[in-house]
């Protein structure tokens, strides 16, 4: 299985398709027969508490190739108990150049990866893209493509002016998983005020440059903090910036897995 730059996708070699799970805050499961790969897994409390509403979804041994990718070295995205879990009996993690997240299992491998340079990981195949971190920090978006679908995952990005090329090299989408709470942050002083987290309307925009056919929202659900806030409502935004285009919203519970056919028709 191939991802060329403004191709279609490749399937994998196998009977079944690619299934998307949804797991807690920002985390996703992506499977194949004798596959999984996980991003930005988040299985324990020690980053919200009880400040998120969320069940946090158990990771597991993973049977058969393990691959984890993060986004960047937050302890919200890189949550080294979920990737113990994962990687725990070997398997391959990869992080943003720049970033060094810490501590890895024994048994796994971790590389850099660069932006835009494809790689492959079994049956899949993992591409990072430009991000951009509400603290300057480094961060890359994932491009995933397994099992004849393609997907991207934006971590916990701010609006940034790469959709564009993103959209023009790796699109159109089968689904986008897009965070959404338009958060401000007030732990850096002086307090800027300003969304460090796409808004609800900022994550329609940008699936719509994807060419996105689905938009799953993720990274939203914090409540009860004074140095995080959330904007109203996330979901019920999202799907108001939505009427009228041709994206298809579709939230997921945590533990849910993404069904193809919901919204739209199954990709050609």
């Amino acid at each position: 299985m191939n991802l060329l730059p403004g191709g279609r996708v490749r399937a994998a070699t196998t009977d079944e398709g690619l299934r998307v799970q949804r797991l807690a805050w920002a985390g996703i499961r992506l499977r194949l027969p004798q596959a999984s790969l996980l991003i930005d897994p988040l299985a324990s409390t020690g980053a919200w508490g009880d400040k998120l509403a969320d069940p946090l979804i158990p990771v597991g041994a993973i049977e058969g190739n393990a691959y984890v990718l993060v986004t960047h070295a937050h302890g919200d995205h890189f949550d080294a108990a979920a990737v113990a879990d994962a990687l725990g009996q070997g398997g391959v993690l990869l992080h943003p150049v720049g970033s060094n997240p810490r501590p890895l299992p024994e048994a796994a491998r971790a590389w850099p990866a660069p932006a835009w340079e494809p790689q492959l990981l079994g049956d899949f195949t993992a591409t990072a893209v430009p991000a951009s971190d509400g603290y300057g920090d480094p961060q890359m978006s994932w491009v995933v493509s397994a099992g004849g679908r393609r997907i991207f995952h934006g971590g916990d990005t701010l609006w940034h002016g790469h959709w564009w090329r993103i959209g023009r090299q790796y699109g159109p989408f089968d689904a986008a998983f897009l965070p959404v709470n338009g958060a401000r942050f007030g732990w850096r002083k002086p307090a800027g005020g300003q969304p460090g987290v796409l808004t609800p309307e900022q994550a329609v925009a940008a699936a719509t440059i994807l060419g996105a056919r689905r938009l799953v929202p993720i990274h939203y659900g914090v409540s009860g903090m004074d140095e995080y806030v959330e904007v109203e409502d996330p979901i019920g935004r999202l799907r108001e910036a939505a009427r009228g285009t041709a994206l298809t919203v579709l939230p997921l519970a945590p533990g849910d897995w993404l069904d193809w056919d919901a919204g739209v028709d199954a990709a050609s």
